[in-house]
């Protein structure tokens, strides 16, 4: 089975093969159908594979037809290993064909339980990584080599990056467009999914708590407004006013909400902005720095680096080709 969406003929086609092994999760494996080829004008091109073309057993009862062997992994670009069932061992041929992709520089991916397969090839070795936070302890137990981060959404460690269970493969598929084709192009297709375009915090907000927090403790209106002040010097303390609780309360009950730091948060929707700004408009740097409240062009640049691994600069040569940068 193999799906793909049109791109125009200017814009170079990324490949990406979806690796199905047996006890596939559905959704898992219907997500980067999704993500990647869904809509027109797509720049993604999808393949199913499996240890061997035909039928491959899901989680749910049902099969899916695979009309494609290990071969296709050899030329892509990404090879994506969905959720699986973990106690049929994948063969010793996918695991060899998950390592040739990694020595030929693909990029390598996998959401929740696809980790297990990641690091029975040996390529999380090393590594932080995640996966379903009901799986952590397990990956963990099984794989003693690889640094496993059980509160996150997903990891990215450049060419190998790993995402936690069911609907954070979501978040990492965003991630990946975010990173191949900008933040305004992701932002798009998640407004087309009905997605958030970044969710803050981990997966630990979904772990089950013996009370869950009342409707009326939430502090959602309070992180709109933020978004809507970001150019304000905003501090935990007024944010905290906001909702009418102490610096310390807010705080603690942030954390227990997003699974993020208030200054976690603000960090990274200031990021996000600038994101948007650098690729969308001709903006000077400084008035990008002032716009999202990040201060100096050296703060701005040291807190911009550090976040997406390139200056601002760099960034919008990179997602903002047009002469003179772009849009007002």
């Amino acid at each position: 089975m193999s799906a793909s969406a049109p791109a125009p003929d200017d814009v170079e086609r990324h490949h990406v093969a979806v690796l199905v092994l047996p006890g596939v999760r559905p959704l898992d494996l219907g997500i980067p159908a999704q993500v990647f080829t869904a809509r027109p004008g797509s720049p993604y091109t999808v393949t199913l594979c499996a240890a061997r073309p035909g039928p491959v057993p899901t989680s749910a009862g049902f099969d899916v037809q695979v009309a494609h062997g290990l071969e296709a992994i050899a030329g892509c670009d990404t090879v994506l290993v969905p959720g699986y069932d973990t106690t049929r061992a994948p063969g010793p041929e996918v695991l060899a064909a998950l390592r040739a992709a990694h020595r030929a520089g693909r990029r390598v991916v996998s959401i929740c339980t696809g980790a297990f397969a990641l690091a029975a090839a040996g390529l999380l070795d090393g590594l932080r990584a995640t996966t379903h936070w009901d799986s952590a302890e397990r990956l963990a137990r099984t794989y003693p080599g690889v640094e496993v981060d059980a509160d996150a959404l997903y990891v990215d460690q450049g060419q190998v990056l790993t995402s936690a269970g069911v609907s954070a493969g979501i978040d990492l598929c965003l991630h990946l467009v975010r990173s191949d084709r900008g933040a305004a192009a992701a932002n798009r297709l998640a407004r087309a999914l009905v997605a958030a375009p970044h969710r803050e915090g981990g997966q630990r907000q979904f772990i089950a708590r013996p009370v869950a927090p009342s409707a009326r403790t939430s502090l959602g209106a309070v992180r709109q407004r933020a978004v809507q002040q970001l150019a304000d010097p905003l501090t935990v303390a007024e944010m905290a006013g906001w909702a009418h609780l102490s610096t310390r309360t807010f705080a603690r009950r942030f954390l227990a909400e997003t699974g993020t730091t208030p200054k976690q948060w603000l960090l990274a929707e200031r990021i996000a902005r600038a994101r948007e700004l650098l690729e969308s408009t001709d903006l000077p740097v400084e008035r990008v720095a002032a716009a999202v409240g990040l201060g100096t062009v050296a703060n701005f640049r040291a807190h911009f680096r550090r976040v997406t691994g390139c200056g601002p600069a760099s960034y919008r040569s990179s997602f903002n080709p047009a002469p003179g940068g772009g849009a007002r």
